[in-house]
């Protein structure tokens, strides 16, 4: 039986992104024409541990930093939220082995500013370590 992988190593698995490509016909009839980047993990990870600890920031402002930063039209959606939890969950599992330069993955909420429910501790771990943080949480 294969042994799954922990949260760190699929944070370190590029699985050769970051990726630019053309937005399909199908993905045009949301997003439009042009291009879309398709992140590596340890990019969604890096931009989310330059949120200060005052601030928070959204998904999809972490998403037009890529597309931004990969001269595409949008970034993939889905595997930047996907590569979120994969960060979060190595920043969980790093900061248990005492690791201390972690991704504040509680600091990146959804659209909207909600509280991620798929982090760990989920919606109430997360809205812990926000206030812990001087956030105020209605």
């Amino acid at each position: 039986m294969k042994k799954k992988k922990s949260w760190t190593e699929k944070l370190h698995d590029t699985k050769d992104f970051p990726r630019v490509e053309e937005i399909t016909e199908k993905m045009s009839k949301r997003w439009g024409k042009g291009t879309v980047v398709i992140p590596s993990p340890l990019e969604v990870d890096a931009l989310m541990k330059k949120v200060p600890k005052c601030k928070v920031t959204a998904i999809n402002h972490i998403g037009a930093a890529l597309a931004k930063k990969h001269n595409a039209t949008i970034s993939c959606t889905i595997t930047t939220g996907i590569f979120a939890r994969i960060a979060a969950g190595a920043a969980e599992e790093q900061e248990q082995q005492g690791v201390r330069d972690i991704a504040p993955y509680w600091r990146t909420l959804k659209e909207g500013g909600l509280i991620k429910a798929k982090y760990p501790g989920g919606v109430e771990g997360q809205k812990s370590l926000l206030e812990s943080q001087g956030h105020k949480i209605g």
